[in-house]
């Protein structure tokens, strides 16, 4: 199978370090249209979408392999062999941080180091561990997508991006997420919402940097700093951007943070 076609994969940039961009759930990979130009003179800049987002192949989607996140790391990992990539800087986007994580723990060599944007290793509160949802809200949340997609994307799309000042942000994001096939996107909503990869954290080697928005319904600060407490070689900034999204909300605030960590990290 030709990967380029599965996954909608675009080359940009200029430079010669892989800068491979990996969006969120609903998403695709033009929600990165507002990053990427300020790191293409720097870097080879990859941008994708998993199969079942965006302009993916379709065709392409198993349920069995997307039963759980470890799919969406061979995505990843596929996009590298297929692109001879080395020592790659990994951005991802909320669920998408997890999934590096993943890949990186199983081929290191493909990555330098991990930007992590509003990530959460669980999302479900768990004795002592506050994720930010019970499991009846996540059981009703899957509900609502089976019964009324639409109605459920009209709903949480504001929620999740805040910014009401701003409603063309919140409109952005459902419809992206109405682009999305409502089965596949129940599906990757399952596997996202109920996952637990707390166990991995610890076994991570790359630098990371955890970028934590102020008011993020999805991450809450709880979380951001669960992840600086078990990932080692780790820096966390709280944002100023509210919300969920700071790549769509605040692009210059979250280009800055990047620039910035990037720079001590490779001198």
């Amino acid at each position: 199978m030709d990967i380029y076609q599965r996954n909608n994969i675009t080359i940009l940039g200029k430079g010669t370090i892989p800068m491979i961009f990996a969006h969120g759930f609903g998403c695709a990979q033009h929600m990165w249209r507002d990053i990427w130009p300020a790191f293409e003179n720097e870097y080879k800049i990859v941008l994708f979408d998993y199969v079942g987002s965006g302009k993916s192949d379709l065709s392409a989607y198993n349920e069995e392999r997307y039963a759980n996140l470890n799919g969406y790391a061979e995505d990843v990992l596929d996009i590298c062999k297929a692109l001879k990539l080395k020592d790659a800087v990994f951005v991802g986007h909320s669920v998408s941080s997890i999934i590096g994580v993943l890949a990186s723990l199983k081929e290191p060599s493909f990555f330098q180091s991990l930007v992590m944007i509003g990530p959460s290793p669980r999302y479900v509160n768990d004795l002592a561990y506050h994720g930010g949802f019970e499991k009846k809200d996540i059981d009703e949340l899957l509900v609502t997508m089976e019964q009324n997609y639409e109605g459920w994307a009209n709903f949480l799309a504001p929620v999740i991006m805040k910014n009401p000042e701003r409603p063309q942000l919140s409109q952005e994001l459902t419809e992206s997420f109405c682009a999305t096939d409502p089965t596949i996107a129940r599906q990757f909503a399952e596997v996202t919402f109920l996952s637990d990869n707390r166990k991995d954290l610890n076994k991570v080697t790359h630098p990371s940097l955890i970028l934590q928005c102020s008011d993020d319904i999805i991450a809450p600060l709880a979380v951001g700093l669960y992840l600086k407490a078990n990932l080692k070689n780790s820096t966390i900034k709280i944002m100023k951007a509210t919300g969920h999204c700071p790549h769509i909300s605040d692009p210059q605030e979250t280009i800055q943070l990047m620039k910035e960590y990037l720079t001590q990290l490779n001198h």
